[in-house]
């Protein structure tokens, strides 16, 4: 990879073109249980929604507004509405360098990042292999793409052990994990998950909490009749700052960061001043139960530092903190193509939320962490060096 802009986003979504799934699975054994665009009616009026099981969601055809142009946010009802820079890989490029965005690692969009929810495991084996697969062809389309591979979380551990193995060899960067797994299903730090973590760390993919990650704390708090779709998005996706807090204790005081040291894991668009806090909480824990004595040898904040990254993108006043968060564990996020995006003017908030920050600094920010994180070769143009 070439870095020309000095940028790299460690959040953005790949949308999906209405037949990956189709065209990947066996229409003779799934039907329509294939994840497919359909027409449905809502309010009188006929729309395309993404049907998964038999079953159409009640979300958007596609998540993303903002490629989507006035007013905004504004999200396509039917399918011919969806620009191709969304769902296009070589199409996205083009975005890509309009906004000034070297490369970008890839998360979920509909028809979604899990499928567990049918409780059939075969089925959901073969949809994350289609997902995972059709990710791997945005890889094969350009080095600037570093998508993030979904789990199918009703096979053993092994077999998902497996399907890391191969969507690493297909070209994906990283794991995206629940913080809570699916029901009837051991808690994130069992034993059970260990064959998971392992293969991770053995093939150096990071593993990532997106957003609240799945958590179901404080739901009943963030909704509420009263909203309207605009609040109700915005009361909901800003108490996402507290999934590291939640969910960095388990991994310490559980032993799993002592198990596995070398495993990465990564806080996507939660923001950056929640490690702030755990950090300190953490330490003051451990220092005070003497969990040391009960085989947490490394204090918690080393344990951090080595292993656990944060993203940003507006937090101004979080980066003023980052180095105390460490300034090697925090990378920039554009959230593209979603209502957060600042696309196409990614580098205008960049330079207002880096005000005063140095340029050894910045660069770590902005790409040179991502680049460690993410294993990537790249050569560094000496505008950016």
């Amino acid at each position: 990879m070439k870095i020309n802009y000095g940028l790299i986003s460690a959040d953005s979504h790949a949308a999906f073109e209405r037949n990956d799934f189709t065209r990947r699975m066996s229409a003779s054994k799934w039907g329509d249980r294939i994840p497919q665009v359909v027409e449905v009616e809502e309010k009188g009026c006929r729309v395309d929604r993404w049907s998964v099981y038999g079953v159409a969601a009640d979300n958007s055809v596609c998540n993303c507004p903002a490629v989507m142009g006035e007013p905004f946010p504004t999200y396509p009802k039917r399918w011919d509405e969806v620009p191709r820079t969304a769902y296009e890989p070589r199409e996205r490029l083009k975005a890509l360098d309009t906004d000034g965005v070297d490369a970008e690692v890839l998360f979920p969009n509909p028809p979604g990042g899990t499928f567990f929810e049918f409780r059939d495991a075969e089925f959901e084996l073969a949809v994350v292999r289609a997902y995972n697969d059709t990710l791997s062809e945005w890889a094969r389309a350009s080095d600037r793409y570093l998508p993030v591979a979904i789990l199918p979380y009703l096979s053993d551990p092994q077999t998902i052990a497996r399907e890391i193995e191969r969507a690493e060899a297909g070209g994906h960067r990283g794991v995206n994990v629940l913080g809570q797994m699916p029901k009837s299903l051991p808690h994130l730090t069992d034993p059970y998950w260990y064959p998971v973590w392992g293969v991770c760390q053995e093939l150096g993919v990071p593993i990532h909490f997106h957003g609240s990650a799945g958590l179901r704390a404080g739901a009943s708090v963030r909704k509420w009749d009263g909203y309207t779709p605009r609040q109700a998005h915005s009361a909901s996706t800003a108490t996402s700052a507290v999934t590291p807090a939640q969910i960095i204790p388990q991994l310490i005081f559980s032993g799993v960061t002592e198990r596995f040291p070398r495993l990465k894991c990564v806080f996507a668009e939660a923001g950056i001043g929640g490690l702030n806090y755990v950090l300190a909480a953490c330490d003051h824990e451990w220092e005070c139960r003497h969990l040391w004595t009960e085989g947490i040898a490394t204090r918690p904040s080393e344990a951090i530092r080595r292993q656990m990254y944060v993203n940003f993108w507006f937090e101004a006043e979080g980066i003023k903190l980052r180095h105390d968060i460490g300034i090697d564990n925090i990378m920039w996020e554009s959230d593209f193509p979603h209502v957060a995006s600042y696309y196409p003017r990614s580098w205008k908030e960049v330079e207002r939320v880096l005000k005063g920050v140095p340029r050894e600094d910045r660069r770590k920010l902005l790409y040179e962490n991502a680049l460690r994180v993410y294993r990537i070769e790249a050569t560094v143009p000496e505008k950016n060096d």
